[in-house]
């Protein structure tokens, strides 16, 4: 893996966002394999697919898992339309990438039950959606007994008051528990990998305010860089066997 996440077929703006999402310690830590069948939930513009992809692409099996088709909402539309670009681009990479839907009722189809489900930075936007129950619920289906969901999300203050809608994007560690226990999961293990002591995570915007997305712009731009990205819990939860 480490030599696909070192490849130059990824960005430079891409790469200089591993030293705050750890992809090799992230999905080591989830037990991904390149025998794997693997579902991402949301890829976005696909990040994490630029890694997932080639990594899976000889022995495994890869499934980018996107929103539907939603013109209204226009950045989720130009990231699945920059997505679709990318694997065009690429076919050498993405040719084998299986595509779905996940729609907000957690409605998706797969043609085989998956061994690792992954959902990076989402829970926020479903909560928004009000999709998490119904979407966690898919995830739990789409696995085979004893399979794995891995989830990176902004962690919020537990002493807050949790946002049910997440609108800051940031949601408690123990909210996200409850979801995925709610939807059959059991927590195995937590990490601290993608952990920022940084992020006071009081921002007007909310996390946006960080990059990538420095929503502010220039204003304060040097004291947000200094931050760097979110606190990201980083969640490994079972289906049980049986």
């Amino acid at each position: 893996m480490k030599e696909v996440i070192a490849g130059d077929h990824r960005s430079a703006d891409n790469t200089a966002r591993d030293a705050y999402r750890h992809p090799y310690e992230t999905l080591t830590f989830f037990g991904i394999k390149p025998d794997m069948t693997v579902v991402e939930i949301y890829p976005g513009r696909g990040w994490y697919t630029e890694i997932l992809a080639p990594y899976l692409k000889d022995s495994g099996t890869f499934y980018a898992a996107q929103r539907p088709s939603d013109p209204s909402y226009a950045p989720g539309q130009r990231a699945v339309e920059a997505f679709d670009q990318k694997m065009k681009d690429a076919p050498e990479l993405y040719g084998n990438v299986k595509r779905t839907t996940l729609t907000n009722e957690g409605d998706m189809e797969l043609s085989e039950p998956a061994d690792l489900v992954l959902t990076f930075r989402n829970t926020h936007s479903l909560m928004r959606r009000g999709a998490e129950d119904a979407t966690f619920t898919a995830m739990f289906n789409a696995l085979k007994p004893g399979g794995v969901l891995g989830v990176v999300q902004h962690r919020g203050d537990p002493d807050v008051e949790q946002d049910p809608k997440g609108g800051k994007g940031y949601v408690t560690e123990d909210y996200v528990i409850a979801i995925a226990e709610k939807a059959g999961f059991e927590l195995a293990e937590k990490s601290e990998i993608n952990a920022n002591p940084k992020d006071t995570k009081d921002y007007d915007k909310g996390v946006w305010t960080l990059p990538p997305s420095l929503t502010l712009g220039d204003e304060d731009r040097e004291k947000y860089m200094a931050i760097g990205e979110s606190d990201r819990m980083t969640l490994k939860f079972v289906k049980p066997a049986s």
